[in-house]
């Protein structure tokens, strides 16, 4: 008996390099891109191995979770690492970049996530590229949870690598990503005798086997499943239209935004709207409301809404509505909101729901 998930014909080469042209698209980038059978933690930490060595000097810009891990594995590399670090209820500042890049003029390296979806906030690239581009140093960054959901010109911004996964806005799985690759930082890559090679952590071998080679033969077998996925990701971006996929997102986060200044008790946990990122909006649970548990009421009321609690040790004080993909509409953001306000009558919060609904609609059509 066949089964459409399970007897797939083998993805041909062809196949692969039409949806990576596709991707390129996506990005608006001229760069070579390698999509990569994993979720996008693979190419993240790809890149830094074969970016970073004994000897080199990073910036790593810490806005959330990810940045920490970034840090991590520079370290581990040998870099000679500098953490920006702010407060995850803001957004770092390209004048705060520049100062960093001032202060260790031998940083050759910069890491940074645009949207972090764990925090909510959402970083100004475009600003910070011209300082990375202006002191010289090879900039990457994490956009896993941002494309789609707002603009992303890594060529305009000066980003010689790029990494997206299609889980987010994208509205598909985990398990594939996929990198743009400057010439500067495939310069950098070859002449780093550390980089990762004949490993599944190496971009170079992409290069050197796939896209030296014409594409005309794959490294390994492709995951059809994702690939397939990925591929659809895209056409129905393109079908409804990147900036209208962009707008609906900046839609959901400023009525998500809207609704819980109006449903009350809780609020915003990113201070200011302009740093809040359009895939998340995080919210500060009340004094003596554990999130998680919080979380868990608003569920039972509603299973099928988009919240979960802050990761790790912010699972006590932040909840998360995940306004992506299929969840960046208004249905969502007024069913969350609803969820949470019953949520919050349990604990003898009093909320305006009926408020809450009138300003997401309010904020929607605006």
């Amino acid at each position: 008996m066949t089964h459409p998930f399970l007897d797939l014909a083998p993805l041909t080469a062809a196949h692969f390099a039409a949806i990576e042209r596709r991707v390129a698209g996506l990005l608006s980038t001229e760069a070579d891109v390698v999509i990569t059978q994993g979720e996008a933690l693979l190419p993240l930490e790809g890149c830094i191995r074969a970016g970073a060595r004994p000897g080199s000097a990073a910036l790593n810009v810490v806005t959330g979770p990810y940045g920490q891990t970034f840090g991590n594995w520079l370290r581990d590399s040998g870099a000679a690492v500098v953490d920006l670090e702010v407060p995850f209820h803001t957004a770092v500042t390209a004048k705060e970049v520049g100062r960093a890049l001032e202060r260790h003029p031998e940083i050759d390296f910069v890491s940074l996530v645009h949207a972090e979806a764990a925090t909510g906030n959402t970083n100004p690239v475009a600003e910070i590229g011209e300082a990375v581009r202006a002191h010289g140093a090879l900039f990457m960054l994490d956009a896993v949870a941002s494309v789609g959901a707002e603009p992303l010109l890594p060529d305009a911004w000066g980003v010689d690598l790029c990494v997206i996964g299609a889980q987010k806005a994208m509205g598909g799985p985990a398990g594939v990503s996929a990198v743009s690759v400057s010439e500067r930082a495939w310069e950098r890559f070859a002449a780093n005798p550390a980089a990762p090679r004949r490993s599944y952590l190496s971009l170079l071998d992409w290069k050197e086997r796939w896209i030296d080679g014409g594409r005309r033969a794959l490294l390994h077998a492709p995951a059809q499943l994702e690939m397939l996925a990925l591929e659809a990701c895209v056409e129905r971006i393109e079908a409804e239209g990147l900036d209208a996929v962009t707008a609906r997102h900046a839609s959901a986060a400023a009525a998500t935004r809207a609704g819980v200044l109006a449903l009350g008790v809780l609020a915003p946990y990113v201070h200011e709207a302009k740093d809040a990122a359009p895939v998340a909006t995080t919210l500060r649970s009340p004094a003596g409301v554990d999130a998680a548990d919080l979380v868990a009421k608003a569920l039972a009321v509603d299973p099928s809404v988009p919240l979960v609690a802050g990761g790790g040790a912010l699972s006590a004080e932040m909840i998360r509505v995940n306004h992506y993909g299929a969840d960046a509409r208004r249905e969502a953001v007024s069913s969350s909101l609803a969820a949470l306000g019953a949520a919050l009558g349990e604990y003898g919060h009093a909320t305006d729901v009926a408020g809450a609904h009138r300003a997401v609609s309010e904020a929607w059509q605006n």
